[in-house]
This record gives C-alpha cells, sequence and structure tokens, in this order.
C-alpha cells in the first residue's frame, strides 16, 4: 500500500492554527531535553525552597526528562491561554483591606479541566493525520518543567518571578502540555528580555524572589495560602494584608504586561462575586457554603479549614473593628486547633490595634487641650 510521507512541517502549522481555532492563544513545538535546567533545579531542592510540596522531589530529575515520563515522546506541544477577567479590579481591593484578594486565575471555573480537554481534541485532531500516533496531555498534573518548555516552545521567557513572559501578552495565562511520539519541527527559543529589571523582587511582600529566577516557595503568598496545610509561620501573617487566596504582586508591577491581554472565556470571568468579596462575609461561610460556592473552582482544593485560616489572618491585619472582632470571637471555640490559632492570633491583632486606637484619641485629645489653651492664653480677655 502506498503511504504518502507526512509533512511535519505542513501539519506543524495546522497544530497551532487548531490549537487557536480550540481556544488556545499561542502554540509552540519544542524538543523533550531539559538538561540545561537539572542543576539548577537539584540545587532548588537541595535548598528546601519547595517547602511541603514533597511531590516536586519525589520524582527527581523526570521533572527535566520529559521522555521518561511518557515512553517514546519526542516532542513536547506546548499550549498558552489567557486568563486575566475582564475589570480585574487589582488596585482597587488591595487598597480596601476589609475586603478579600483573590489571585485572578483563581476568580472563574478550576483551567485544569477546559484546558486539558482541549488539549485532548488537539491530539485526536493530530491523531487523524497520523498513521501512527501516541499523546498525552497534561496541565499541571504532572512532573514536568513546564515553564522552561514553555520558553523553549517560543511561548515566551521565563522571567526573574520564574513565570513565563510573553513579548506581545504579558504573563496572564495558563499553560499546558501534549507530550507526542511525532518529529514535528520545533520553535525556536525567544530572547529573555527581562533586562535590568528587578521590580518583582523589589515588590514581593515577603521576600520570595531571593534572586533573579529563585523563589523560595517557603516565603510565597501563594504557596502560603495555598500549598501550605499547616500554620502560616507567623513572621508572614503581617504581610499578607488581605491576600486569601494567591498574590499578583509580582505579575502586578511587571512592565511587560501593560500589554496583557483579557481572556476571551466566559469561565475564566469572576464567580459568586469573589472578586470584590468582603472578608467578613467569607469568614461567614460554614463548610457546606465553602463546598457549595467553591464549585468547580481551583479555590476548593485547599480545603475549609485553610480557607478559614488564610481569611483569619487577613482580619487580623484589617483595620479595627468591633465586628471583626466578634465574629473572630463566635468561630473562635467551633473552630480546629489549627484554624483556632490563626484566629487568636487575628483578635490580638485586633486588640493591639484597638489599644493603638485609644491612645490616639488620647494623644490627639491631650494635644488638642493645650492647643487650644495655648491659644486661649494668648487671646484678649475680652474675645
Amino acid at each position: 500500500m502506498d503511504i504518502t510521507p507526512i509533512n511535519y512541517q505542513d501539519l506543524a502549522e495546522k497544530i497551532k492554527s487548531w490549537g487557536q481555532e480550540l481556544g488556545f492563544d499561542q502554540v509552540g513545538i519544542t524538543d523533550v531535553d531539559l538538561s540545561e535546567h537539572e542543576t539548577s533545579f537539584t540545587d532548588w531542592l537541595s535548598k528546601n525552597y519547595h517547602g511541603n510540596m514533597d511531590y516536586m522531589a519525589r520524582h527527581g530529575l523526570m521533572r527535566a526528562r520529559p521522555d521518561e515520563l511518557v515512553s517514546g515522546a519526542i516532542r513536547v506541544i506546548s499550549a498558552r491561554m489567557n486568563y486575566l477577567p475582564t475589570n480585574a479590579k487589582f488596585a482597587k481591593i488591595l487598597k480596601q483591606p476589609e475586603h478579600a484578594y483573590i489571585s485572578r486565575y483563581a476568580l472563574g471555573r478550576d483551567y485544569h479541566k477546559l484546558m486539558r480537554k482541549r488539549l485532548k481534541q488537539l491530539g485526536e485532531k493530530i491523531k487523524q493525520h497520523c498513521e501512527t500516533f501516541n499523546y498525552r496531555p497534561f496541565v499541571d498534573s504532572a512532573p514536568v518543567l513546564e515553564r522552561p518548555l514553555a520558553e523553549k516552545a517560543g511561548l515566551g521567557w521565563v522571567g526573574k518571578h520564574s513565570l513565563v513572559i510573553n513579548k506581545q501578552a504579558g504573563s496572564w495565562f495558563f499553560l499546558g502540555e501534549l507530550l507526542v511520539d511525532i518529529p514535528l519541527p520545533c520553535d525556536t527559543k525567544v530572547e529573555n528580555d527581562c533586562g535590568a529589571c528587578v521590580a518583582c523582587l523589589k515588590i514581593c511582600p515577603t521576600g520570595a524572589i531571593t534572586e533573579p529566577y529563585v523563589v523560595d516557595a517557603r516565603r510565597c503568598i501563594s504557596y502560603l495560602t495555598i500549598e501550605l496545610r499547616d500554620a502560616i509561620p507567623v513572621e508572614f501573617r503581617p504581610l499578607m494584608g488581605n491576600r486569601i487566596y494567591g498574590c499578583d504582586d509580582c505579575q502586578l508591577i511587571c512592565p511587560w504586561n501593560k500589554f496583557a491581554k483579557l481572556s476571551v472565556e466566559d469561565d475564566f470571568q469572576p464567580r459568586q462575586n469573589l472578586d470584590q468579596e468582603s472578608l467578613l462575609n467569607l469568614f461567614a461561610w460554614d463548610e457546606n457554603s465553602f463546598l457549595n460556592n467553591t464549585e468547580g473552582s481551583p479555590i476548593r482544593r485547599i480545603g475549609y479549614q485553610c480557607w478559614q485560616r488564610n481569611i483569619a489572618v487577613a482580619l487580623g491585619n484589617a483595620p479595627y473593628h468591633e465586628e471583626i472582632v466578634a465574629a473572630l470571637n463566635k468561630k473562635l471555640p467551633e473552630s480546629e486547633a489549627m484554624v483556632a490559632e490563626h484566629i487568636s492570633w487575628a483578635i490580638e491583632q485586633q486588640a493591639n490595634k484597638q489599644r493603638l486606637k485609644e491612645q490616639y484619641i488620647e494623644v490627639n485629645q491631650r494635644l488638642t487641650g493645650r492647643l487650644i489653651r495655648s491659644i486661649e492664653k494668648g487671646l484678649p480677655r475680652d474675645a
């Protein structure tokens, strides 16, 4: 039987076109060689920068060897999808300490299922054009260094905050991969354009970016509020402000995000008013309310206890208010030990602010009294 050889250059162009039809904003192709990242990855692990994320170390250097993850894989099709919602309200919420700030990627539906489904659809389209073809889709679901792969595939460069930056689209996008066993032509790695900029290092509230391109997860607010299941170290609590799920500061400050593109996906738009909800309203949720309101959301993965823990810290950081103290005291007796410890800390913070407020009022009254007396002394008797 006469079989027409596959034109892989033509197929690669088709793959990118199909990817855009499926809703991906860009698709690139690279080989599976990440050997240049092995030393830096093992060094990162040796410093325990992965914290309690044992899965980061569990598979060792397999993360830098995709062909060990999927036998026969010789190429990676890397795709990105913009997630920045319309009217993201970044500054507005960060400047309102009584409101909850949730990382903008988590305001809508969970992106994992959406992207994986579309990557699978892309794989099936490719399969129709190949006599034999094997693929596996991944979206944060495999031990693979997805950002270096995206960089090699030409989707952008890994910035000093460790996220991928695209010159025309900033960094507000998700990544996903198809590991495939066909010799597609590879795209060219783009040039790193961070230059001398260190804005992300300076803006990080907890100093988690220890040096350019290196993040100590144990200090990162995203890790503390999402990955960590234990008590948040006391030293970081005041620095978290009203951030209860993730942190976007390093992206907000990045100059390249002036070119960021808004998402066209309805699923990535805010749900349940989570882009402008008050801390007290969220803290009032019981576990059933939490599960119902976070159905289909990436937030659900942290569980109710960590949700309460994070909000308690934010309430402790908020300006003093009797309503906050009342809510904290109400929840304290019914909370599990880990959450109760954070609530007690928050109550102490509120008490400290109340004392400072009272001291300020007292000092202000004394100074006002002195001023009035001084004025009266200088006035004529009949004034």
